[in-house]
């Protein structure tokens, strides 16, 4: 078999664990669902699940890596005339814009947020993803403006970015939650990220990041 077809074959396999057990979850709830459940509903073995997901948490924000690489795109091949704090601004709206999973505000987003919400161990591995995205952006800001990657602006403008937006994403969804306006919450979001934006420049004014 060709390397090709192999990735492909993979790659298959690890779409159809992660919608069985997707699928499950928000049926059931994350907690209330075993891995060897996941492996029946995939017809696949126990070993094969996690041979593609290490953690069962990891088969619930299976598009974990994906972002992290669209964060790392947005400052390292922005326009080099476009300040790094601006990129990533822009591509909140751009994330809108196309209608991103990252930033649905839907019914079926809703049950996804429900589902974290209803889980311990979710809700600990939203926090640990978004400590990990923070140190991915303080990374790629330092790694864009040649600094040391202890630079404590990059650092704390990592942190006060990953601050606004999930604000801007917990205040998106309850807006949804209680007017069910798509519309409506992509503009709550877009607001918060705004604003967060405004403070973020000030807080770092003078920095190569902006």
């Amino acid at each position: 078999m060709s390397s090709d077809r192999q990735s492909r074959k993979r790659l298959a396999t690890r779409q159809n664990i992660s919608n069985a057990a997707t699928r499950l979850f928000l049926e059931r709830g994350f907690d209330h669902v075993t891995v060897d459940e996941i492996a029946a509903a995939a017809d696949v073995g126990r070993m094969t699940v996690f041979n593609h997901f290490p953690r069962k948490e990891d088969m619930f924000f299976d598009r974990d890596e994906e972002g992290r690489e669209i964060l790392r795109e947005a400052l390292l091949k922005r326009d080099p005339r476009i300040a790094p704090v601006e990129a990533l601004r822009l591509l909140a709206h751009r994330l809108v814009a196309a209608q991103s999973p990252y930033v649905e505000f839907s019914a079926r987003s809703q049950g996804f947020v429900e589902t974290i919400e209803a889980s311990q161990s979710l809700k600990a591995r939203a926090r640990a993803i978004r400590d990990e995205l923070a140190q991915v952006i303080a990374m790629a800001l330092c790694e864009s403006a040649g600094r040391d990657a202890t630079d404590p602006d990059a650092h704390l403008a990592a942190n006060l970015l990953l601050a606004a937006w999930t604000v801007a994403f917990i205040q998106a969804h309850g807006t949804f939650r209680r007017n069910r306006d798509t519309e409506e919450a992509k503009a709550a979001f877009l607001a918060i990220v705004e604003k967060g934006t405004t403070g973020l420049k000030a807080a770092i004014a003078g920095s190569p990041y902006v």
